[in-house]
């Protein structure tokens, strides 16, 4: 039997978290909202444990492929988290995110953000072979989510090759140590 054939198969709902939070006053920008920055770590910290507990592996942020900030989290809010795998390569993972704001004195909910991440499931001494199983919606919005990952990861792999190639543009030189700027310009 090949590998791919031993790859188990589970649901989105296996991989679910949630995760919530009460936004205080040191979580806010200057516009008095939830820092973006704060958010992006809740969701980070939340997708990594989707991930893990979908491939039951080290796993580590690749990229996050998406933020979109739909509606602004105010103080005395409570910032809901949830996260689950929406699709998988041989050991890379997607993981979807929104992020549901309540205002907690009405009940009064709303959709804040969404988010796709990717995660790398990396091999170690105890597993030294990765085979991360494969996904299966089974809701109308998890089917929906789960539709759109070949196209996701198009994007994905496109974006990448051209960072790699950017990045061998980008100077490592210290320019507060350098007497000139001539050496950052054509």
């Amino acid at each position: 039997m090949s590998k791919e054939q031993e790859r188990k198969i589970k649901t989105c709902r296996e991989s679910r978290v949630v995760q919530t939070h009460r936004v205080f006053p040191y979580d806010l920008n200057q516009h008095k909202t939830l820092f973006g920055g704060k958010l992006m770590s809740l969701i980070d910290d939340t997708a990594s444990i989707s991930a893990t507990r979908h491939s039951r592996g080290v796993c580590v942020t690749a990229s996050t492929d998406s933020l979109d900030f739909l509606h602004p989290i105010h103080e005395d809010h409570s910032v809901c988290v949830e996260t689950y795998v929406t699709g998988v390569g041989k050991s890379s993972i997607e993981v979807f995110a929104k992020v549901i704001g309540e205002v907690l004195l009405t009940g009064e909910r709303y959709l804040a953000a969404t988010s796709f991440m990717t995660f790398v499931a990396l091999p170690t001494e105890e597993s030294p072979t990765i085979i991360v199983p494969l996904i299966e919606p089974q809701t109308i919005e998890e089917r929906m989510v789960c539709d759109g990952y070949d196209q996701r990861r198009k994007k994905r792999v496109s974006i990448r090759q051209f960072n790699e190639e950017f990045a061998e543009t980008v100077t490592l030189a210290v320019p507060w140590m350098t007497k000139g700027w001539s050496e950052f310009t054509d």
